[in-house]
C-alpha cells in the first residue's frame, strides 16, 4: 500500500517538473520572439521619376527639303557676234543692271550709220518732192499743169514720207540690237562659272548661255508632306492671317539654320508620290542657305495649349497598348494606361490616363512591376519633361 503510494507521488512529481520545464522553455522562446525584429519585405527598386507636365507645345510637320534659288537666270546673248569682254568676276554678289559681258558692237554701229544716212536721203528726196507737188497745186490753178502731173507728184510724196518712216523704224531697229551687245544681269544675285571665254564667237542659238545668275538672299526650300496634311494645313491658313513659319535645320544636328515663311502649298497632290509639294521663303543674309542643300523642315501649324506632357521615355508599350509606371503616395507603382496624343522633340502628349502633379517612372522599368515599391535613384537627378521649343514666328 506505501509502495503503489510512493509511486503516485514519484509519477505526480515528474509530471509536475515536466509541466515546469515546459513553461519555462515556452515562456523563454516566447520572449526570445518578442525581442527578434519582425521579418523584412523585398527591398525598395531604384528608379528615376519625374512629374507629369502641363505646357504648350507646338505643333508642326516635318518633312525632308531642297535649298533652290528664289529665282535663277542663265544669261544668253541675244545676237551673233565676238566676245569682246567679261566684266563679272566668278561666284561674285551682282546688281541688277551691272555690266556682265560686252560682245563687239562695231557692224551693229556701221548699220545704225547706214540706217541714219538712208533717212537723211529719203527726206531729202521727200522735201524735194512736196516743193514739186506745191508748184503743181499752183500751176493747175493756172492751167499750166495736168492733173495727172499733181496726182504723179501726191504719189511721189506719199511714197517718200512712207520711205522716211521705214527708215525710222530700221534706225530703231538697229539701236535695239545695238544695246544687246551690252549684257547686263537681269536680277541681282550671285553669278556662278563663266562658261564662255573672251575671244569666242557666242551665237543667240547657243543652249548652255554665258552665265548663271542665282538669287540666294531671300532663298526658298522646296519640300514635300504627306497628302493627308492638305487639309490640316488649309484649315490652318484660313484661321490665321499670319503666314504659316517654316525652320530649317541642317540634316545631321538640331539647331535651326534659318526661319522663314510658306508661300507655296501646291495646287496638286502627285499621285505617284502621295505627297504634296510646298516651298518656303527664307531671308539669307549670312547664306547660311546655299542652292542644292538638303535639310530638314518644319512647318510650324500652331501650338496646344496647356497640354499633358511626359519625356518620351515614359510611355511603354505592351500587347493592350500604352502606359506608363505611377508612383502612388505609397511609393509603390501601378500601371497606368495612357493615350499619346504624339511624341516629338524627346516630348509626349498625353491625350489620357495622366493629369499634370502625377509622378512617373522614367528609367528603370524593366526592373519594377505592378505594386513594387520603389525609391528615387541616388545615380541620377530626377528627370523633368524639357519644354518644348517655342513655335517659331515666320519673317
Amino acid at each position: 500500500m506505501n509502495s503503489a503510494r510512493t509511486g503516485r507521488y514519484a509519477t505526480l512529481a515528474v509530471v509536475v517538473v515536466l509541466a515546469a520545464i515546459g513553461a519555462t522553455w515556452a515562456l523563454t522562446h516566447r520572449a526570445s520572439a518578442e525581442n527578434q525584429p519582425a521579418a523584412k519585405g523585398p527591398p525598395a527598386v531604384p528608379v528615376t521619376s519625374t512629374l507629369v507636365r502641363a505646357q504648350d507645345v507646338p505643333l508642326y510637320r516635318t518633312g525632308v527639303g531642297t535649298v533652290v534659288a528664289a529665282q535663277s537666270v542663265t544669261v544668253k546673248p541675244r545676237i551673233d557676234g565676238q566676245l569682246d569682254k567679261v566684266a563679272f568676276t566668278e561666284g561674285q554678289d551682282v546688281k541688277a543692271g551691272q555690266l556682265l559681258v560686252q560682245i563687239d558692237a562695231r557692224t551693229l554701229q556701221a548699220q545704225l550709220l547706214q540706217a541714219k544716212a538712208q533717212k537723211d536721203k529719203d527726206e531729202a528726196q521727200l522735201g524735194n518732192a512736196r516743193a514739186d507737188l506745191a508748184r503743181y497745186l499752183m500751176l493747175i490753178g493756172e492751167d499750166a499743169a495736168t492733173q495727172q502731173q499733181v496726182d504723179t507728184a501726191r504719189a511721189l510724196v506719199a511714197q517718200l514720207e512712207a520711205a522716211v518712216k521705214t527708215d525710222a523704224a530700221q534706225i530703231n531697229f538697229a539701236e535695239v540690237q545695238l544695246t544687246y551687245t551690252t549684257i547686263t544681269a537681269p536680277i541681282s544675285g550671285r553669278v556662278g562659272a563663266r562658261l564662255v571665254d573672251p575671244g569666242n564667237i557666242v551665237h543667240a542659238a547657243d543652249p548652255g548661255g554665258l552665265v548663271v545668275i542665282n538669287q540666294i538672299d531671300p532663298i526658298s526650300i522646296v519640300f514635300t508632306l504627306p497628302e493627308e496634311v492638305v487639309q490640316e494645313i488649309n484649315a490652318v491658313q484660313r484661321s490665321s492671317r499670319e503666314p504659316l513659319a517654316v525652320v530649317a535645320y541642317p540634316r545631321t544636328g538640331d539647331k535651326p539654320l534659318a526661319t522663314g515663311k510658306l508661300i507655296l502649298l501646291n495646287n496638286q497632290i502627285d499621285t505617284s508620290t502621295g505627297t504634296v509639294q510646298l516651298k518656303g521663303s527664307f531671308a539669307n543674309p549670312d547664306h547660311t542657305l546655299w542652292p542644292g542643300q538638303y535639310v530638314n523642315v518644319r512647318l510650324m501649324l500652331g501650338q496646344r495649349s496647356q497640354a499633358v506632357t511626359v519625356p518620351a521615355a515614359v510611355v511603354q508599350r505592351s500587347q493592350d497598348g500604352t502606359f506608363a509606371y505611377v508612383v502612388n503616395d505609397d511609393k509603390t507603382v501601378r500601371n497606368q494606361p495612357i493615350a499619346v496624343a504624339q511624341i516629338q522633340d524627346g516630348i509626349a502628349v498625353i491625350d489620357k490616363g495622366l493629369t499634370a502633379g502625377e509622378r512617373v517612372v522614367v528609367d528603370g522599368q524593366y526592373k519594377i512591376k505592378p505594386g513594387i515599391k520603389v525609391t528615387e535613384s541616388s545615380n541620377a537627378p530626377a528627370a523633368t519633361a524639357a519644354a518644348p521649343a517655342p513655335a517659331a514666328k515666320s519673317k
